[in-house]
């Protein structure tokens, strides 16, 4: 199976909770927060780092950390950039910065998770995560890859393993170059549209 077609399947997989609310579930849709809200919104006219609106999470050393992890996850290779190059480490800063309530989750999950690495490498290779060979990298990491099989001491760090692989890999896709790179035609204007394809049409069965 080429890359391409592992990460649709893993950003098609990442996806499939949330079908729910596009009515594709039997169950009924969750209920809505209650409360004061997320806040105020951000101040733009203070700027903390390019493109941010609020301070930035991650020190130098966990930039270090995400960055090793992202290009483990999403490695530069003949077919196209990795995840670093496209600036998902970025993304992953804003994300775990940002004050609403599923990024300030994942902030307390990904930092411990990145405790977690840096305290391995130091106890298996006395160096941090960051510093770490790509093959040192990979032995860490094969031990929290795939949860279902995780030993139960790394069961928290295999969560926080999924849950970075999911960031990492909506925030390759996402991006311009991910979106070439898997052949999205979409986010594009067009001058007119003559309506959808023939063979689109077809294929749900409408033309």
């Amino acid at each position: 199976m080429d890359r391409r077609t592992s990460l649709k399947w893993m950003l098609s997989a990442a996806a499939l909770p949330m079908m729910h609310l596009a009515g594709c579930s039997s169950e009924p849709p969750p209920k809505l927060p209650s409360g004061v809200g997320y806040g105020t919104d951000p101040d733009l006219l203070k700027v903390y780092g390019p493109g941010s609106v609020w301070p930035l999470t991650l020190s130098e050393q966990q930039r270090r950390t995400a960055t090793a992890l992202c290009d483990l996850i999403v490695p530069a290779d003949a077919e196209g950039p990795g995840a670093v190059a496209v600036g998902v480490v970025d993304f992953i800063n804003e994300w775990v910065s940002a004050p609403y309530p599923q990024q300030v989750a994942d902030r307390k999950v990904i930092l411990v998770g990145f405790d977690w690495l840096d305290a391995q490498a130091d106890q298996r290779f006395s160096r941090s995560f960051g510093e770490s060979s790509a093959s040192q990298r990979s032995a860490i990491c094969d031990d929290i890859s795939y949860l279902p099989r995780t030993r139960a001491e790394f069961k928290q760090a295999a969560e926080f393993f999924a849950r970075y692989r999911d960031l990492t890999i909506g925030g390759f896709c996402t991006s311009p170059q991910g979106r070439q790179y898997l052949g999205y035609v979409g986010n594009v204007p067009l001058a007119s549209f003559d309506g959808p394809p023939p063979e689109v049409l077809k294929l749900v069965g409408v033309g």
